[in-house]
């Protein structure tokens, strides 16, 4: 939910410049924007997946896009893999996860994974050429070096690693040396994530998860030294004990470690739905006042020290490739957040994940009891999906142009989906009137354009144009956008 300064726009375009960590909104605004939201990571977002859809139409999903490699080519995959374990809980943490110190689980595993690799090569061909890999969790370093690697041959026996594919692995610090970070890069991993979420030690103690910034400062040092193509560090703000000041403090030692990127996520506390976060005492989180300072001395912090603003919750140093994607307007986002890859079909491998196939999306069972099951008995794991409308393609496109790039051009979107705006979304621009008198937008006849102050509140604007929050109020499910 950034806001914006002269980063967020090459030269000669009309996009907001990231402000200075300045909102000119009084307090009772800033509560009324308050308000729970999606990430729009996708849309529909994923609690419409209905059940409905499930494993037999996913395989017909799969099966439309190999006719279609057959006909005309099928652009490349993305694939993520979900490692769900962990040795040990994060209070904060939102994922779907296994704690447990039991290893030997991450073997059996594997051999789960490679029965839902089998079924994917059964419907698609062998070798189906693949742009992006990303694995994540959990603690995808929960495995050893050796299921690792094993889990990498597996993928290359199925689909094809195309030259110059992004390879990308979430790495936990704890359970990373200097030693497994060279074997990774030998796996051919080319880009590695590190949770760092805050250095301060009274914030890492009441989120259970300690890791010293000399810890992190070695392993980035040495990922440097190895030549990954990026280096990225998660951040998280709005956790408890911090304070804009203590979060300053963490902001500087970020940037002083300089990663290609870094991701800056809202803590999200919704203990009514994530049980480990019942351990957090919600007196200790700051107020929303405290979360749109820390979100502005972030912005203005990192801008100062040369990264470029990419969006709602990610920065990078100018030569990066997101960067770059961001000023030739590239840029898209999925389920991981902002990419450079276009909108690829995801296949998604393991536990919980979501996926996404043509003009449909799929969700993996959330236990591994059922997670098995189903491969057991040779089917695929979805257990819930949607088959998107022609309405959906359309707000999907005005909802990323507004995530991705700050601005919706009337024209490009009526030229590729045969409508036109002013009549289509009459309510919705009706809607962003309020949200211009705050100067969160601009509206005119050609384009919507968010402000800097917007950038904020990006989310919000966003949430405008989803018809099914319009039919839905009941929104406790998801983060607050602040």
């Amino acid at each position: 939910m950034p806001a914006p300064t002269d980063p967020i726009a090459p030269p000669g375009t009309r996009a907001a410049d990231p402000g200075q960590g300045a909102v000119s909104l009084s307090d009772a605004q800033l509560r009324k924007l308050d308000i729970p939201g999606p990430r729009y990571t996708s849309y529909p977002t994923a609690d419409r997946f209905v059940e409905a859809f499930g494993a037999r139409e996913y395989r017909q999903a799969l099966q439309q896009r190999a006719q279609g490699a057959v006909v005309g080519g099928a652009p490349a995959l993305s694939l993520y893999v979900h490692i769900p374990f962990c040795e040990s809980v994060c209070y904060y943490c939102a994922c779907n996860k296994i704690i447990t110190k039991h290893h030997s689980r991450g073997r059996e595993y594997l051999g789960w994974l490679q029965k839902e690799v089998d079924l994917h090569r059964a419907e698609l061909g062998s070798h189906q050429p693949v742009s992006q890999l990303h694995l994540g969790g959990g603690s995808p370093t929960f495995l050893d070096d050796t299921e690792l690697a094993d889990l990498m041959t597996m993928l290359q026996q199925s689909f094809k690693l195309q030259p110059g594919a992004e390879l990308s692995i979430e790495v936990d610090p704890r359970t990373a040396s200097r030693q497994r970070l060279r074997n990774l890069k030998a796996m051919g991993f080319n880009r590695i994530s590190f949770g760092v979420q805050d250095f301060d030690p009274a914030v890492q103690a009441a989120v259970h998860r300690v890791q010293s910034f000399e810890m992190v400062s070695e392993l980035m040092a040495e990922a440097r030294a190895l030549r990954f193509d990026s280096i990225n560090a998660d951040l998280i703000y709005g956790l408890p004990k911090q304070t804009p000041e203590s979060f300053q403090r963490t902001i500087a030692q970020v940037a002083a470690l300089r990663p290609s990127r870094i991701a800056l996520y809202a803590y999200a506390h919704l203990p009514q739905r994530f049980k480990p976060q019942r351990r957090i005492d919600g007196a200790q989180l700051p107020s929303a006042e405290q979360r749109v300072r820390m979100l502005g001395d972030a912005i203005a912090g990192f801008i100062a020290q040369g990264y470029v603003y990419i969006g709602m919750d990610h920065f990078a140093l100018p030569d990066d490739s997101l960067a770059i994607a961001k000023r030739q307007g590239r840029l898209h986002r999925n389920f991981q957040g902002y990419t450079t890859q276009p909108d690829a079909d995801l296949i998604a491998l393991g536990v919980s994940s979501i996926g996404r196939v043509g003009a449909t999306y799929s969700q993996n069972a959330k236990t591994m009891e059922e997670y098995q099951d189903a491969l057991a008995q040779g089917n695929f794991p979805v257990v819930r999906g949607l088959a998107v409308t022609r309405d959906d393609l359309l707000r999907r496109a005005v909802i990323m142009a507004l995530m991705c790039q700050g601005r919706v051009e009337f024209e490009s979107i009526e030229l590729a989906h045969l409508v036109k705006m002013q009549d289509v979304f009459a309510p919705e621009l009706e809607q962003l009137r309020e949200l211009q008198t705050l100067g969160l937008v601009q509206v005119s006849d050609q384009e919507i354009q968010v402000t800097a102050t917007g950038w904020y509140f990006v989310r919000g604007i966003a949430m405008v144009f989803d018809r099914h929050l319009r039919s839905d109020k009941v929104r406790e499910r998801f983060s607050r956008i602040i």
